[in-house]
C-alpha cells in the first residue's frame, strides 16, 4: 500500500469525519474543528472552541455529523471543561452556517476527571446519538447505572432519551466500560467499540442494548476465579477479540470500500501503544474475528483516528503532540493526517525491509518492559514530569522488595519520587508470571540503575506469597 500526507503541522486531531462536501472534518485536543480538502490539502478553521480545558488527554475529541446535513446542518461534539476545581464532559451542538460553527447548544454535561473520559459519538442507522464516556478513574461508576460514565448512551438527536432505551428515562444504553476510545458502526447494523483495558485486555466490543462488559469486575473475558464468580451472578457481555500485553486501541471503522476489497467487512483498528494500523477480518455475521494482521507498522508513530473515503481510501491522524509521545517523536512536521491508497510490489518490498531492520532484538526483560512499562515510564525510564515518575535512582526501585511489590499489586494515590509528587495509578501486574516480573524488575534495575543487583525469580516469590 502507498501512503501520503494529506496534511501536517497539526495537534493532535482526534477525530475525523467524511463531510457531505467531500471534505474532512476533524477536531483537534486543543479546540479547534477544521475542513480539510484532501486532494488540494487546504484547511478551513470553522471554530475555535475557547472554554476547552486541555490536559493530557483532556481536550475536544469526539465529532459527529447529522446525517441529514442539508437540512439540519448540526456538529455535536464533545470536550472537557474545568471550573475552578470541577472538570466536566459537555456534549454540545454546533449549527453550521457561513462556513462557520456558532450557536452551542448544551446537550448534556457530566462530570469528568483528569483522564478516562472517552470518547467517541456516532450516529445511529436509525439516527440515534450514541455517545462513549469513560469511567472518569472512578471505577465503581462503570457499574452504577446511575452514573453516565463508563457507559454508551444513547439519545434522540433534540437530546431527549429515547422512549425504548432499556432504563426508563435513562440516556445509558450499555455499561461496564472503562475508557472507550473508537466507535463505529458496520453495514450489518453492528455497532462496535475499542476500549483500553488496565494493564491487560484491551478489547474490541459489540455494543448492545441493556448489556454489562463487565468492568471493573471483568477485564477480558470471563476466564479467572474471580471473574467467573462475578459472571455467574451477573450477566456479562464479553469481548470479540482482546489483547495482552495492551496495544493501545484507538478510532476505528468499518470498511465498505472498493479499493481494498479484501477488507470489506474488516474492522479497521488504530493504535496508540503499537503506534500501527491493524485490519481485523471478520467472520459472515461480522460477530468474530477470524484473522488480524497489520499493514501500517510503527512508521509514522501514535495512530489516533481513522475514516474512510468513498474512494475506499483510508485515512488515518496521528497522535505525536499529545501527553504521551513515543520515541523519537514528535517530529517537526507532526500531527499528520495520512491518505492510505492501494501501493505497488516496491512499496511493500520497502515497508518489509524497513521492518526488519528495526526488528526487536532486545532481551526480554527488555521487551517485557517494552510491552508494559515503556507507554508510562517510557522507553528511556525518564517517565513524564509531574505524570510518571522516572525509574532512574528512584527510592521504590533501589527497594527492591518495594519494586516487586509494587510490581505485583500496582499502585494508587500520591507518592513521593526523588522529591517529586505523583497521584497516577500504576496498574498490578501480577498476572504476569515470576519470571517475567523478575525480568523486567532486572533490566529497570540494572539497564537503568547500574549499580544495582537483579530481580530473582525467588525474590518475586517471596513477594508474591506476602
Amino acid at each position: 500500500m502507498h501512503v501520503h500526507v494529506a496534511a501536517s503541522g497539526l495537534n493532535v486531531p482526534w477525530e475525523m469525519v467524511w463531510g457531505p462536501d467531500n471534505r474532512i472534518w476533524f477536531t483537534e485536543q486543543n479546540g479547534t474543528i477544521t475542513r480539510l480538502d484532501p486532494t488540494t490539502g487546504e484547511k478551513q478553521l470553522l471554530i475555535q472552541i475557547n472554554e476547552v480545558y486541555r490536559h493530557r488527554s483532556l481536550g475536544l475529541l469526539g465529532m459527529a455529523l447529522h446525517p441529514d446535513f442539508v437540512k439540519h446542518p448540526y456538529v455535536f461534539v464533545d470536550y472537557t471543561c474545568k471550573k475552578d476545581s470541577a472538570i466536566t464532559t459537555k456534549l454540545v451542538r454546533f449549527t453550521y452556517r457561513d462556513n462557520r460553527l456558532t450557536d452551542p447548544k448544551t446537550m448534556l454535561e457530566i462530570p469528568a476527571h483528569t483522564g478516562h473520559n472517552g470518547s467517541r459519538i456516532v450516529i445511529s442507522p436509525d439516527r440515534k446519538l450514541m455517545f462513549a464516556t469513560g469511567d472518569a478513574i472512578t471505577i465503581t461508576n462503570a457499574q452504577n447505572t446511575a452514573s453516565s460514565n463508563g457507559k454508551v448512551l444513547r439519545m434522540n438527536l433534540d437530546g431527549s432519551v429515547p422512549a425504548d432505551n432499556p432504563i426508563k428515562g435513562s440516556y445509558v444504553w450499555s455499561w461496564g466500560h472503562r475508557n472507550i476510545q473508537g466507535l463505529a458502526y458496520g453495514a450489518n447494523g453492528l455497532l462496535y467499540s475499542s476500549e483500553h483495558g488496565d494493564a491487560v485486555e484491551d478489547e474490541l466490543n459489540i455494543i448492545r442494548k441493556g448489556h454489562n462488559y463487565g468492568w471493573p469486575k471483568v477485564e477480558g473475558f470471563c476466564d479467572q476465579p474471580q471473574e467467573k464468580a462475578f459472571c455467574d451472578s451477573v450477566r456479562v457481555t464479553e469481548p470479540v477479540k482482546a489483547w495482552t500485553p495492551t496495544i493501545a486501541p484507538a478510532g476505528i471503522a468499518v470498511y465498505n470500500g472498493k479499493m481494498f476489497p479484501e477488507w470489506k467487512g474488516a474492522v479497521l483498528l488504530t493504535t496508540l501503544k503499537e503506534a500501527d494500523l491493524r485490519v481485523l477480518q471478520m467472520d459472515s455475521k461480522g460477530t468474530g474475528v477470524v484473522s488480524e494482521h497489520i499493514p501500517l507498522d510503527a512508521a509514522y508513530g501514535r495512530l489516533r483516528a481513522i475514516c474512510v473515503a468513498p474512494d475506499g481510501s483510508i485515512y488515518v491522524s496521528t497522535s505525536n503532540r499529545d501527553w504521551n509521545p513515543g520515541s523519537g517523536f514528535p517530529k517537526p512536521e507532526d500531527d499528520r493526517i495520512l491518505r492510505i491508497t492501494r501501493g505497488t510490489k516496491a512499496d511493500l518490498l520497502a515497508q518489509n525491509t524497513q521492518k526488519q531492520a528495526t526488528a526487536d532484538n532486545a532481551s526480554n526483560g527488555a521487551t517485557l518492559y517494552r510491552q508494559y512499562c515503556a507507554s508510562c515510564h517510557k522507553p528511556d525510564g525518564k517517565g513524564i514530569a509531574g505524570t510518571f515518575p522516572t525509574l532512574h535512582g528512584a527510592e521504590q526501585v533501589k527497594d527492591k522488595d518495594q519494586f516487586v511489590q509494587i510490581m505485583l499489586k500496582g499502585l494508587s494515590g500520591k507518592i513521593s519520587v526523588r522529591g517529586e509528587e505523583f497521584d497516577q495509578h500504576m496498574p498490578a501486574m501480577g498476572f504476569l508470571p515470576d519470571e517475567s516480573i523478575a525480568g523486567i524488575g532486572t533490566y529497570v534495575r540494572q539497564f537503568f540503575n547500574q549499580d544495582l543487583d537483579s530481580v530473582r525469580v525467588r525474590d518475586v516469590a517471596k513477594m508474591r506469597g506476602k
